[in-house]
């Protein structure tokens, strides 16, 4: 009788693997090495920068030559190449990381209801109170009134464009230039108000409403329309009830980030508004503040007290546009997933 027996398989088919607690041991040396080169003797002129780079380099150095040791040259080749990657998007993500911890470690000196509850009136250089009520009301008024402006548009712009005027180009956005720039100097003298801020940022928030819709709509699938088509449904009907709301997400994304660049802006606010110190809850008459306008009055301002609330300011511009961003994508997302069942 014959006796099956398993083969043997030869050492050399088994694949040497860098064990994790390797990997984590060069990471955690090349940033002791790279703080002590950099930052401690100053190597290079130092600096935060120069170190996390550092870190990176000595990383991917080592990860080279402790995996072409144990793993072999292919092995090693490809996983310098992943490391590289996460390596490139955590140094992409510094500078944010950056900007978002000096916004806290320096926005929160301010962060009280006094801040939030009184405007700059009467305020003087040597008042170490005041805050930015008035800016935080002129900012949500002129946002809000350039986006009831510029959504309507812009996504009427971008239907024109991509289902009935192939190649129309700029037409909407100059055509609503046109229209625009009578209004913001009357009679030929400046229009100071919240509503002339309004119209000046809708100017620039059209080209991204319209363009970001544009490409949504563009990546709807044909087949959508083409089964509505063949089911007698009109071309108008189609757009409205198949077409817009399968690309609803991403024209929400698009608006949110139009309005997260008007609401930063400061030159056109600032020369159609011009700004004010007071509360002005009418945005159709007289100067109204807003907070990028704010912020820029604080930081230029002579008063010891100036940047405190600059860095407040410019703390609850960033949690405001955050705010309505997550608030706009959670709408979209509950519209999106209603109209699914």
């Amino acid at each position: 009788m014959t006796t099956l027996t398993t083969p043997t398989i030869s050492s050399a088919l088994h694949v040497r693997r860098l064990p994790a607690w390797a990997i984590g041991v060069t990471a955690a040396g090349a940033v002791a090495l790279s703080v002590a080169l950099f930052s401690g003797l100053g190597l290079l002129g130092g600096g935060p920068v120069l170190t996390a780079v550092g870190a990176v380099v000595l990383f991917l150095v080592g990860l080279s030559v402790v995996s072409t040791v144990v793993e072999g040259g292919r092995a090693a080749r490809n996983r310098v190449a992943t490391a590289l990657v996460y390596s490139a998007f955590v140094l992409a993500l510094l500078p944010l990381v950056s900007v978002v911890a000096t916004l806290f470690g320096k926005g929160t000196g301010r962060l009280d209801a006094d801040f939030f509850n009184h405007s700059m009136r009467n305020i003087t250089a040597f008042d170490a109170n005041g805050g930015a009520y008035h800016a935080i009301i002129g900012t949500l008024e002129q946002a809000g009134i350039a986006t009831l402006i510029t959504v309507p548009l812009g996504v009427l712009g971008a239907i024109y464009i991509v289902e009935y005027g192939r190649g129309a180009g700029l037409f909407i956005l100059a055509f609503w230039i046109l229209i625009v720039s009578p209004h913001l100097s009357p009679n030929g003298r400046p229009f100071y108000s919240g509503f002339a801020a309004s119209l000046a940022l809708s100017v620039l928030m059209l080209p991204t409403v319209t363009r970001s819709t544009e490409e949504m709509l563009r990546l709807v699938p044909a087949a959508l329309r083409e089964g509505s088509y063949a089911l007698g449904v009109p071309k108008w009907k189609t757009i409205l009830r198949i077409v817009l709301p399968t690309a609803l997400p991403g024209i929400v994304t698009g608006v949110m980030l139009a309005v997260a660049r008007a609401a930063g802006e400061t030159a056109p606010v600032l020369l159609v508004a011009l700004g004010s110190p007071r509360i002005n809850f009418d945005p159709f008459h007289d100067p109204q503040e807003s907070l990028s306008v704010y912020i820029y009055d604080q930081a230029t301002s002579a008063s010891r007290y100036a940047p405190a609330r600059a860095w407040t300011a410019a703390l609850t511009l960033v949690a405001l546009v955050l705010t309505l961003t997550v608030a706009a994508k959670l709408l979209s997302r509950r519209n999106t997933l209603n109209k699914g069942k």
